[in-house]
């Protein structure tokens, strides 16, 4: 087996490239291995993530004609952008995917959709076998229960995939603290879907720009 690991194994932003799938009524209906309001909110933290620091972003559907479109908290953030919509269950074999994802020149390609165990997990393993670097981001996924998600994620490690959760992803596409460029639109992403820690964010500020009483001693 050969591990993942060194410096070069962390995910950077421009070597990197989002596949959001399937994040549709349909699939949401029968979501019992997470909170579905997590999810949604996940997926909306990682999507708009993408968005901040450049990481180009592939949306697809599985028959959107019945199982409904995707969020629109993700298109939101991508107005006008094309949806792939597929009748394949595997999205790797869906030339219109793979084709707009190799277009990006980008190696490093970051997962996530519903459900886990089939929508995800199909296109992982294949992508891997294929030599992709391949990482599932966990909690912007969800499956018809705990079992079927924890399962999932075993077969996937077990076939080489890299598994992250959202907040975990931006904290390595940031990196660094000094790197300036993006900390107003990651501070608004924390503040808006990563609770406790935005919200200690916040209070950390107030507290920081609260005058200092001037008989203080």
């Amino acid at each position: 087996m050969t591990f993942r690991n060194g410096l070069a194994s962390l995910l950077r932003p421009e070597d990197s490239v989002l596949v959001l799938i399937d994040h549709q009524p349909f699939q949401l209906a029968n979501l019992n291995s997470h909170d579905p309001q997590a999810v949604v909110n996940n997926t909306t933290a990682l999507a708009k993530a993408a968005k901040a620091y450049r990481v180009p972003t592939i949306l697809t559907t599985v028959v959107a004609e019945r199982g409904g479109l995707l969020f629109p908290q993700i298109t939101d953030v991508f107005p006008g952008q094309e949806v792939i919509d597929r009748t394949l269950i595997n999205t790797w074999q869906d030339k219109k995917v793979v084709d707009a994802v190799k277009a990006t020149g980008r190696k490093q390609l970051v997962i996530a959709g519903l459900y886990t165990e089939i929508c995800v997990a199909m296109p992982v393993i294949q992508a891997l076998g294929e030599g992709w670097d391949v990482t599932v981001i966990t909690d912007a996924c969800g499956a018809v229960s705990t079992e079927a998600h924890q399962v999932a994620i075993q077969r996937m490690i077990a076939a080489g995939a890299n598994m992250m959760t959202w907040l975990a992803l931006v904290s390595e596409w940031q990196r660094d603290h000094a790197r300036t460029e993006h900390t107003a639109e990651f501070v608004d992403i924390l503040k808006h879907h990563a609770a406790g820690s935005g919200i200690a964010f916040l209070w950390e500020q107030q507290l920081l720009n609260t005058p200092v009483p001037a008989n203080a001693a």
